[in-house]
């Protein structure tokens, strides 16, 4: 009985440690794996194109008490981006020039609602969310950044516009399938 044990125990190491390496060399060649709801789930490759409406892009969170938040209610991932967060996978719905509005009741770019953003009042445990609220034109330095696939994702209508330091690629979907 303990050979079928140890096969069995070989088999997941062998398995953990290709999956590693999988990921690594993924990261090394600029494939970013998707395995949240914010966008569809998938395999996305950092392009060299700039930042523009309809982009899919990969950025880093600024240091706040909101993404500490998001972080440890793991609405986020930990990572190495400042503050211990991971490198989140959004969508630019506004860019400079754009009137952005946000509200409870959602979100408005240039007075049109945009899908599956109003803000929920609280997440899934019943943990109130952050209110946050904007009247603004975008500048040349900021984005808006949300998911228009999953009313439930963490994204602009919580924290707001996003800093163009903080982007670090564009990101094109290689392979993706639906959740």
């Amino acid at each position: 009985m303990k050979k079928p044990i140890r096969i069995l125990a070989v088999s997941v190491l062998v398995i953990s440690i290709s999956l590693f390496v999988l990921s690594i060399g993924a990261r090394i060649s600029g494939i970013y794996i998707n395995t949240t709801p914010s966008l569809p789930v998938g395999f996305y490759k950092v392009v060299d194109e700039p930042i523009a409406s309809g982009a899919y892009v990969a950025f880093c969170p600024p240091q706040n008490a909101v993404f500490d938040m998001a972080r440890d209610r793991s609405y986020i991932n930990q990572g190495n981006c400042h503050g211990g967060y991971g490198l989140l996978l959004k969508r630019v719905f506004a860019q400079s020039g754009d009137r952005v509005s946000i509200d409870q009741a959602g979100i408005f770019v240039n007075g049109e609602h945009l899908p599956n953003s109003a803000q929920l009042k609280a997440d899934a445990e019943g943990q109130a969310l952050p209110r946050y609220r904007l009247q603004a034109v975008v500048n040349d330095s900021g984005y808006l950044l949300l998911s228009d696939v999953n009313p439930q994702s963490f994204d602009a209508r919580y924290f707001g516009l996003i800093a163009r330091d903080q982007i670090q690629h564009v990101v094109y979907p290689l392979f993706t399938w639906s959740h």
